[in-house]
């Protein structure tokens, strides 16, 4: 009785371990990152939407705008796009998520645009609910982006059962999905002065993304060096390294070297801020050069409202420079001087 109880404590031991120990080896994360090219492109939302659950919902899932951005995109070089997803939208409409985000994927395969889903987020308003979303706020840098889950949901894990219901049936549906560049499984965990209580649903995440063990990487990008505990976790536990950077050059530089130490691919999935000394023309020489990804916040100024800087003011006049954000609503580009470049390193001048 106590050897089969032995032997059945160690099995269940072990299943736990290696239930918890999918990450990819690193030589498989770089011969994937080998595949892929130089990856160039933007955090994207269409100008129609001012959140996640606005481009999500089938009464505003915009694909005409959709369509024509991503065509912007794709001619200035562009072949990957981070896109938000929301746990409500899924919540309210499971099949009808899913069938949007498969219209969304074919209308960014046929631009050959590769996208990375980012699934749990924890920037902005608290509050997210299904239905009608608010105007913007003009003047206001985000004033309608939601977090993923609420705050309410994040709080209490007793309300976790259908976040785990969302991550399992999203990416058992697409986990062999080429047109699917790599998973974000949450953005910013510790932000919104949440700090290390957003630790346990960054792990359940995890957990949750390892028990489907979708064929694309998954990642959680480093963002806040203070929080050092969130941080090893992102870095030990991502097949691909990803993180944020708004600052100078110095900064940019010090991260890239800090994460390639890891052994492993490196991605910037957020950068480009420009009255904050992120700028396409000295940023993106660097990356290039260090064949790390460039994914710039904002393609299209729209009801976002990220032309303007974090913590603008209501009422605020259109800022000199723009804050994020390439194009204009009708296409023609905020410098040109900075689509050219693009262009040039992306090899489509």
């Amino acid at each position: 009785m106590k050897k089969l109880l032995f032997f059945l404590i160690t099995n269940c031991f072990l299943l736990t371990a290696f239930a918890q120990s999918t990450t990819w080896p690193k030589d498989k994360a770089n011969e994937w990152y080998q595949q892929q090219g130089w990856l160039v492109g933007a955090d994207f939302l269409p100008s129609t939407a001012i959140n996640q659950l606005e481009m999500w919902q089938s009464e505003t899932f915009d694909t005409a705008t959709i369509n024509r951005e991503l065509g912007w995109a794709a001619n200035i070089g562009m072949n990957v796009m981070r896109v938000y997803l929301h746990d409500l939208a899924w919540k309210a409409d499971p099949s009808g998520f899913k069938k949007r985000m498969d219209i969304f994927l074919f209308i960014a395969a046929a631009h050959k645009i590769k996208i990375l889903f980012c699934i749990f987020d924890d920037c902005w308003n608290p509050n997210a609910k299904i239905g009608k979303q608010p105007e913007p706020k003009q003047g206001v840098h985000n004033s309608g982006w939601v977090r993923s889950p609420t705050m309410a949901v994040h709080n209490d894990s007793t309300q976790w059962g259908y976040l785990e219901q969302y991550i399992k049936d999203i990416l058992t549906t697409f986990k062999d999905d080429n047109r699917i560049l790599m998973w974000d499984l949450y953005n910013e965990p510790a932000n919104s002065n949440y700090g290390l209580t957003s630790l346990p649903l960054l792990k359940k995440a995890f957990e949750w993304a390892w028990s489907v063990r979708p064929s694309q990487p998954l990642t959680a990008g480093v963002w806040f060096m203070e929080f050092q505990v969130i941080n090893k976790y992102q870095l030990d536990n991502s097949d691909v390294i990803t993180f944020h950077n708004y600052s100078d050059t110095a900064s940019m530089k010090q991260a890239i070297d800090s994460l390639q130490k890891k052994g492993r691919p490196v991605v910037c999935t957020e950068y480009m801020a420009r009255s904050n000394n992120s700028k396409f023309e000295t940023h993106l020489p660097i990356l290039k050069r260090y064949n790390v990804g460039a994914i710039n916040w904002g393609l299209v100024s729209g009801k976002s409202n990220t032309i303007f800087p974090w913590g603008s003011k209501e009422g605020s006049p259109e800022p000199n420079p723009w804050f994020h954000d390439i194009f204009r609503k009708d296409g023609t580009p905020y410098s040109k001087k900075e689509v050219g470049l693009i262009e040039q390193l992306t090899g489509t001048k």
